[in-house]
């Protein structure tokens, strides 16, 4: 089966944000959310995936509507495990939703989330998403603990965080870590997705680790648009998927 490739579109919003933050009601308010969603589908991309956070820094509740609405490709709902939130994706029904950590600290998510620690709280929220028809990920470092939490609390799927991957000087031994988590994962029988720093020049040595249905790819994907659109950013990095041995 072909890997699929998820588009992150949060940054779309942050751009738009720098500048019309407390203007979303302008006709001039861009880049515009939906028409960025086209050119990703229109390019290629499987899902679109775009994370509310509590502080709305980038995504707003209106782009959860559009874009859940437009039904251009399936949603991947990316929140942290927060009430307010929870009710949202509810009320949205995207296919699936991916548990994250959040902190607000942080510019963008830098680790797993601790499936173990937290087994009592995500338990019920897993339990509600799932009741109301919505396939869950839990986006986790690639470790055992977290994999066999995972599968416990009743999961579909895990993201593999591959930042720590991305980062890394010598990617090797966090190559085999994806490559050990991904094959633990499937032997539990949890679908096996990857995301967090990918971009056209590490993706190839990813290919080694086996059972991997998805990518998801934002930031590289918005900062190659810049020189060559979102449309063709997307083709391109789907043209370099396809060598995935699967």
């Amino acid at each position: 089966m072909p890997l699929k490739l998820g588009v992150n579109i949060d940054h779309v919003a942050t751009l738009r944000q720098a500048r019309f933050a407390t203007m979303l009601e302008s006709p001039n308010a861009e880049p515009v959310l939906l028409d960025l969603a086209k050119e990703a589908v229109n390019g290629g991309a499987d899902s679109l995936t775009i994370h509310l956070r509590a502080d709305r820094r980038h995504i707003q509740d209106r782009d959860v509507t559009v874009i859940c609405e437009a039904n251009l490709v399936p949603v991947n709902f990316e929140i942290g495990n927060t009430e307010e939130i929870i009710q949202i994706a509810i009320a949205h029904k995207p296919a699936f939703v991916c548990l994250v950590p959040e902190i607000r600290e942080e510019i963008t998510t830098e680790g797993g989330l601790n499936v173990v620690s937290q087994r009592g709280e995500l338990q019920e929220t897993i339990k509600r998403l799932q009741g109301a028809g919505i396939q869950v990920s839990l986006f986790i470092d690639p470790d055992a603990p977290q994999l066999e939490a995972s599968k416990e609390l009743g999961a579909e799927m895990v993201e593999l965080h591959t930042g720590a991957y991305a980062n890394a000087a010598n990617s090797g031994n966090e190559r085999q870590r994806l490559i050990n988590g991904a094959t633990l994962g499937h032997k539990l029988g949890l679908q096996i997705n990857a995301g967090h720093g990918i971009n056209s020049s590490n993706i190839a040595e990813l290919y080694h680790v086996p059972y991997l249905t998805e990518f998801n790819i934002g930031h590289h994907l918005i900062s190659r648009a810049l020189t060559v659109g979102l449309h063709h950013a997307v083709a391109e990095m789907r043209e370099l998927m396809d060598a995935y041995p699967g």
